[in-house]
């Protein structure tokens, strides 16, 4: 049976897995792999070269330096995962948040991060998924915290699911951070559950402003379900390892970048 042949997306897609696991191929083996024309391979190529994902060398194509695998999913192998990162972000984005606002906190490390820059607001409600950052903002008296219940993912620390959604949308949310372990320009935000996927489309919905806190470690990774494209966002907190030109490539998509140093 002949197989059918690929689209460019999954051509792409197929190509970085090809990568990720040789880390350098050559134009004629990529054409003997997908089975497709020298002229093919080099669109793809140059397609994927213009978000940042790969870099052309004498012959063939290389990954990009700074393209990763996606973190693991387990909260205590998370926990000390690039904290200079997550502090920097946690920090700029803590700069999004006013007195008297309702603040969403997804689960995640990072989003967790951002709970010791909020002390000092006043009238400030903190909403959260995330088991830790309930308890970090215990520390906080004077902020407001709910915790949304619903079913436990003991992996990560947090709930999430129709309960939790229900919870949400009892709420009005001034502005939702947004956590992420996957995230690139073709599949904007994605996700392995289709639980969490359901409570960050809730919150979404819920709030005036929704930013993603996402560090550039975790960008070129794809789960299987998709949560909102990047268009879907009004901001993107990250840090500077992403090149100029993926930023430059972000921001075409309508969210505005914030890079913490």
């Amino acid at each position: 049976m002949v197989r059918a042949p690929l689209i460019p997306e999954q051509r792409h897609q197929e190509l970085l897995r090809l990568l990720r696991s040789t880390g350098v191929l050559s134009i004629r083996e990529l054409m003997t792999r997908l089975n497709v024309s020298h002229m093919t391979v080099r669109r793809d190529i140059a397609a994927l070269e213009k978000s940042g994902q790969v870099v052309s060398v004498q012959g063939g194509v290389r990954l990009a330096d700074w393209t990763r695998h996606a973190p693991p999913r387990e909260r205590a192998s998370r926990a000390q995962l690039e904290l200079p990162r997550k502090q920097a972000i946690a920090e700029r984005a803590a700069g999004l948040v006013e007195d008297g606002m309702a603040v969403f906190l997804d689960a995640g490390t990072t989003c967790q991060s951002t709970v010791p820059f909020l002390a000092g607001r006043k009238d400030l409600t903190v909403v959260t998924n995330d088991f830790h950052a309930a308890i970090a903002l215990c520390g906080l008296p004077e902020i407001r915290a709910i915790h949304t219940g619903g079913e436990i993912d003991v992996s990560s620390g947090s709930s999430s699911g129709p309960l939790a959604a229900r919870a949400i949308e009892a709420l009005n949310i001034d502005v939702c951070f947004l956590s992420a372990g996957s995230w690139d320009l073709a599949h904007g935000v994605t996700s392995f559950s289709t639980d969490k996927v359901l409570l960050k489309q809730t919150v979404m919905r819920a709030a005036t402003s929704v930013a993603l806190l996402a560090d550039s470690t975790k960008w070129g990774s794809v789960e299987r379900f998709n949560v909102t494209p990047l268009g879907g966002l009004d901001t993107i907190v990250t840090d500077d390892g992403l090149p100029p030109a993926v930023v430059d490539r972000i921001a075409e998509e309508g969210p505005s970048v914030l890079r913490a140093s």
